[in-house]
């Protein structure tokens, strides 16, 4: 899928139908989720640094919640980088290949996206469950950030992003099969 084609709004890249229309609307949810927590994290920013310098006194916990932060927006968005086609490819060699080449570098990026990913999910079910019951914090002092909600956000993010790259080597597998097919 080239990169016009992410900017189009159309429910599903690749005409997949209902399954495709709510992913697509799921990941937009998310995108407005991290819209969201940037803007904000905007305004904690400035609030931090205008504390610090007029009157000696910054918002506490403010790195911690920035770092957090910065992985929730990370995992919230990657689904939609990964949906829209908008991961670093090189399309040099792929192009020398034409369509059947480009059909199966999208059927080994959803191979290799689909494994990577799932190990993160893999990776990530027992320390995310460990910081719920266990109630990890991030800093110390006055504020102390709970760690779940970005472990959590992990898991779910990288378990969506599994799941798109699942959909996307099955469309590719289907359309390399299709052409090899008299």
């Amino acid at each position: 899928m080239s990169g016009n084609e992410a900017g189009t709004g159309s429910a599903s890249p690749r005409g997949g139908g209902m399954f495709d229309s709510l992913i697509t609307r799921f990941v937009n949810l998310l995108l407005a989720a991290a819209a969201a927590i940037t803007f904000l994290l905007g305004f904690l920013v400035v609030a931090d640094v205008g504390g610090r310098v007029l009157f000696n006194s910054p918002v506490k916990g403010t790195p911690e919640i920035v770092s957090m932060s910065i992985v929730i927006v990370c995992f919230l968005i990657g689904a939609q980088a990964v949906r829209s086609g908008s991961m670093i490819s090189t399309d040099v060699v792929v192009h020398m290949f034409g369509k059947p080449g480009h059909d199966f570098a999208a059927l080994l990026s959803g191979v290799l996206g689909t494994a990577f990913f799932g190990l993160i999910v893999w990776g990530s079910f027992e320390p995310a469950l460990h910081s719920w019951t266990s109630s990890e914090f991030e800093g110390e002092g006055a504020l102390r950030v709970p760690v779940w909600p970005a472990r959590f956000v992990v898991m779910f993010g990288s378990a969506l992003i599994t799941l798109i790259y699942v959909g996307q080597a099955v469309s590719s597998a289907k359309d390399l099969f299709r052409r090899r097919s008299p």
